[in-house]
């Protein structure tokens, strides 16, 4: 769900201070005394050297989920001082469904879920998730599949599990095989300190660049029964389109079958996590796992087609967008977050196509990053994807303001109302081709001095 700005009530800064200190209560401090002429600026949890997004959100209040537990520990994959490492422990007949990366060299943990998930009768007993951040296990051949491996048979040895009921996630540097050894170290640890109430925890520790923790909540109702969904998600940079550009692991208490949650996941990451870019670079992780453990005792749904699903997925829609949109706001060196929507298209494809070509532009990006309302950056962009467009009618918008209209620039164009435009935190750009009906909206960011900054000492 975007938030936006309202330029009427507090300042942004303001506004941001308010989130941030939600967000993270043992950062209030820090943040006030970055408020003070002098002061160092807040950093964030997770790498050091990090400042917080000007474009955090709070990490909202989650209460516990029926049917799972959680635990987060240090297992090393960090030179620095930092949780790594989180496990969810599933109750008996916990359902599971999955989404992935189209990349075509995925990692030991995607296709060790993909693979399981896939399998007859797969996703309808899953006891346990582990993610660690820090070391990707992708590209690392045969030793990263054992790797892998071996994390989920120790698992399901403490857990009381088959190997194909727990599923992994990694994320971090690739190349590097993971050390299941550090893993199996700390559960131990991990089993003492599972606790039903442990999602901020979570979402800070499956943390790599990103700059604040990312977590989201609904409710709605199953004929009469409450039933709760939460979610937390990862990513900051190499966010683009394709599949689950992020990391992300959603839990309700409903009963669903894996064949509805599969089908529900199709649906709505099209338009959520299908829809964010940050630099169009795609990841060879991507991993989106929807868990449904059934403890809400609202009645189990086995069909697709069965209208009970209705409010479900409505709810479920708002956590993913929530959480796509919070991926934007923490795009890496981000100061602007950016809603492109592209009208009068040829086909739904086109529109998608066309919005994508706009928000990935690192040219466009600049110019936003700059506060310059740089149309022509948008033309290029929309006239090099060969996708049907009418030049004649073509239309350009900032915000309310008109910059061009049927294929020329604007004759009420107001160069001072649309600088001031261009300052705010959150801008709009809309497009009309004029070739069609169709529409799509694609979310992303400025490309900002820092984004090269962060990217140019990853490994460090």
């Amino acid at each position: 769900m975007s938030r936006p700005s309202d330029p009427g009530r507090a300042s942004t800064g303001q506004k941001i201070e308010q989130a941030i200190e939600k967000a993270f209560d043992p950062l209030a401090t820090a943040l006030k005394r970055a408020t003070t002429p002098g002061k160092a600026t807040p950093t964030a949890p997770g790498k050091p050297g990090l400042e917080i997004s000007p474009l955090a959100v709070p990490f909202p209040t989650i209460p516990p989920i029926g049917g799972v537990e959680i635990a987060t520990a240090r297992a090393g994959f960090y030179k620095h001082e930092r949780d790594d490492l989180t496990v969810f422990s599933f109750a008996r007949g916990t359902t599971c469904a999955g989404v992935f990366t189209r990349h075509r060299i995925g990692s030991a943990p995607v296709d060790w879920c993909r693979r399981h998930l896939d399998a007859e009768g797969g996703g309808q007993d899953v006891r346990a998730l582990v993610i660690n951040a820090g070391c990707a296990n992708a590209f690392t051949g045969k030793a990263g599949a054992d790797a892998a491996r071996r994390t989920a048979s120790e698992v399901a040895k403490r857990f009381g599990c088959r190997q194909r009921d727990v599923m992994l996630a990694s994320t971090g540097v690739i190349g590097v095989v993971l050390d299941d050894h550090r893993i199996v170290a700390r559960m131990p640890d991990i089993e003492a300190g599972l606790d039903p109430d442990n999602w901020a925890a979570a979402g800070q520790a499956i943390m790599t660049t990103d700059t604040f923790p990312k977590g989201s909540y609904a409710e709605c109702e199953i004929e009469g029964r409450k039933v709760r969904i939460a979610g937390i998600a990862k990513g900051s940079g190499m966010i683009a389109p394709d599949m689950a550009t992020m990391l992300a692991f959603i839990v309700t208490d409903a009963a669903i079958a894996p064949p509805v949650l599969r089908a529900l996941l199709g649906l709505h990451v099209r338009t959520t996590f299908n829809s964010v870019t940050v630099d169009g670079d795609t990841s060879t992780n991507d991993t989106c796992l929807l868990f449904a453990t059934g403890a809400s005792g609202a009645p189990r749904i086995g069909r697709v087609g069965d209208r009970r699903l209705k409010s479900f997925s409505a709810a479920l829609d708002r956590v993913m967008l929530d959480l796509a949109h919070q991926l934007v706001r923490d795009g890496e060196g981000a100061t602007k977050f950016v809603k492109v929507t592209v009208d009068g298209a040829a086909s739904p494809a086109s529109a998608r196509k066309l919005a994508k070509s706009i928000a990935d532009s690192p040219l466009v990006k600049t110019a936003l990053a700059g506060e310059d309302a740089n149309w022509g950056r948008v033309v290029m962009a929309v006239g090099k994807t060969e996708e049907p467009v009418d030049r004649d009618r073509l239309a350009i918008r900032f915000g309310p303001h008109v910059a061009a209209i049927d294929g020329a620039p604007s004759p009420t164009y107001d160069e001072a109302k649309m600088s001031a435009y261009m300052k705010r935190a959150e801008i709009d750009i809309t497009v009309d081709v004029g070739s069609g009906r169709a529409s799509a909206t694609v979310w992303t960011c400025d490309l900002t001095k820092r984004y090269v900054e962060i990217n140019g000492d990853y490994r460090s």
